[in-house]
């Protein structure tokens, strides 16, 4: 590889003092890392993947909108975000219908946003960071608000986490109990809504799935554990995201390639090892069951 293309992308000349401008990213990617790792499981459980692209495309809409006419960013990703979970979480009751209406909106959003940013006389750098992440961009009063958001998604999720789990599981039967199936999944889509547009900040709208999903789906190919999957969910994807800033503060380039690098180099090991484990239990299970196989022939 050219040397200089090398040292583009792997950069450490005075680190430190690069490291003090990135600060809040390094705290705001931290706290996303929380927030889409205990997220991802229910997004997987219930096969919500789709719908993290198409609500990322909305919320790059708002955010471009938001960007051409001078308000807040978050803001207009937010306010993108939450239109698109909404018509989601109540058009989108059975999977067909979801995938559909996902199908619908994601050009849609893409098409208004590209539209957006074709307007704006600004700076290109603001452009490109909408969909591939910034990592210098965060301030003060941007942290403030994604912490409150976060801390928002977070409580809320401890909230429903009991009859959310049991409704992902099995829909049918959480209804029977009597519990609102319903509008536990639009509660649950305004909170994946406000998780993807604080995503966006970071990573850019076109990788969000790479915090959202892959952390989780990683997760997931190691253990069944309703308590480990997040434990271990979140610890991937605040590796993934803060791994992937520092690393991109040394070549000075958009965060989202490192990111999504180490997310998923870390799937690719998680589906490894989940791999390994099944030959193994397969083996296992065959061995005990060859003596009463004999027996059984005796």
């Amino acid at each position: 590889m050219n040397q200089d293309l090398w040292h583009q992308i792997f950069g450490f000349e005075n680190y430190g003092e690069l490291l003090v401008l990135v600060k809040n990213s390094i705290v705001a990617g931290a706290i996303l890392g929380v927030v889409g790792g205990l997220i991802g499981p229910f997004v997987m459980t219930r096969d919500l993947a789709f719908a993290v692209h198409g609500i990322s495309e909305l919320s790059f809409a708002g955010a471009s909108a938001a960007l051409l006419f001078g308000v807040n960013v978050v803001a207009g990703s937010i306010g993108g975000s939450l239109l698109a979970a909404l018509l989601i979480g109540i058009l989108g009751a059975k999977a067909r219908e979801r995938n559909s209406i996902i199908a619908v909106l994601m050009p849609f959003g893409l098409g208004l946003g590209i539209l957006f940013l074709a307007l704006y006389k600004g700076r290109s750098a603001n452009k490109f960071g909408l969909l591939t992440g910034q990592i210098v961009s965060v301030d003060d009063p941007q942290l403030l608000m994604l912490t409150i958001i976060s801390i928002v998604v977070i409580i809320g999720l401890f909230v429903v986490w009991r009859p959310l789990s049991f409704a992902s599981v099995d829909a049918d039967v959480a209804r029977a109990k009597g519990l609102p199936v319903t509008t536990i999944s639009i509660a649950f889509m305004i909170l994946l809504g406000l998780a993807t547009a604080v995503s966006i900040q970071i990573v850019g709208a076109l990788l969000v799935l790479s915090l959202l999903v892959t952390p989780a789906a990683a997760a997931m190919r190691v253990t069944a554990s309703p308590f480990l999957t997040p434990l271990l969910s979140v610890i991937f994807a605040v590796t993934s995201v803060v791994g992937g800033i520092l690393l991109a503060l040394g070549g000075g380039l958009p965060i989202s390639p490192y990111v999504t690098t180490i997310s998923f180099l870390i799937y690719v090991v998680c589906r490894i090892i989940g791999a390994r484990k099944g030959r193994s239990g397969n083996n296992g299970r065959r061995a005990s069951a060859q003596p009463s196989k004999v027996r059984i022939e005796a």
